[in-house]
């Protein structure tokens, strides 16, 4: 016979308390943190995922929202209150050129190795260049390409996405608005890389191109 489940000493507390316990905690971390760090922190018997539901409602219409990014929530200004902050923000670093193309090309196509951005922007990345975006902490170091030379890949950080608001590389602006903007040149991708402005699926067979 299974032995009967363990039961916890205490009742969970109401969820009413437990979103209170979430909203303290997202309230004083630095980054976004995800629902199993959020419940590791909680009372047993707490459903985090339940008072996070909670808690987003109640946020909602406020001057700050509760937003996912990437895995994780956290506490931010209302898009339509952002003009409110402009006085507060400090532009430490204006990027060049080279890096704000590099950077759309490994958004939309992350991962992306120094290869695959060179053939796309047709002239060869810095390191300085790739440098910045590491410092900066917009990207990262992926899985290494399972392809001769075993090449290292660059992807988008939750830092990035955090920073412009998005909950994932899928909610990128298209293309056509990048180059509309002025961040892209309005020359053909090359065949190898093309990807449609509006394709949101994983390239088929990509796993086995690379390593952990």
């Amino acid at each position: 016979m299974s032995e009967p489940a363990e039961k916890s000493l205490f009742d969970a507390p109401p969820i009413a308390e437990q979103e209170r316990m979430i909203e303290a905690i997202l309230f004083a971390a630095t980054e976004p943190m995800t629902v199993a760090a959020l419940a590791a922190r909680l009372p047993h018997g707490c459903d985090a995922a339940e008072a996070l539901a909670y808690l987003r409602r109640r946020y909602e219409g406020r001057g700050v929202r509760l937003v996912r990014v990437g895995d994780g929530w956290a506490f931010r200004t209302a898009p339509d209150l952002g003009h409110l902050m402009q006085k507060e923000t400090v532009e430490q670093r204006k990027l060049s050129r080279a890096a704000i193309e590099t950077l759309a090309i490994i958004a939309y196509h992350q991962p992306a190795t120094r290869a695959e951005i060179e053939e796309i922007r047709g002239v060869a990345v810095s390191r300085g260049t790739i440098d910045q975006l590491l410092e900066m902490e917009w990207i990262r170091f992926g899985r290494r390409r399972m392809t001769p030379g075993r090449p290292v890949t660059f992807v988008v950080t939750e830092g990035f996405l955090d920073h412009f608001g998005l909950e994932s590389a899928r909610d990128l602006p298209g293309l056509k608005d990048l180059r509309a903007a002025g961040l892209l040149d309005n020359r053909p991708l090359p065949g190898s890389m093309q990807k449609p402005d509006d394709d949101e699926d994983d390239p088929s067979g990509q796993t086995e191109l690379f390593e952990d």
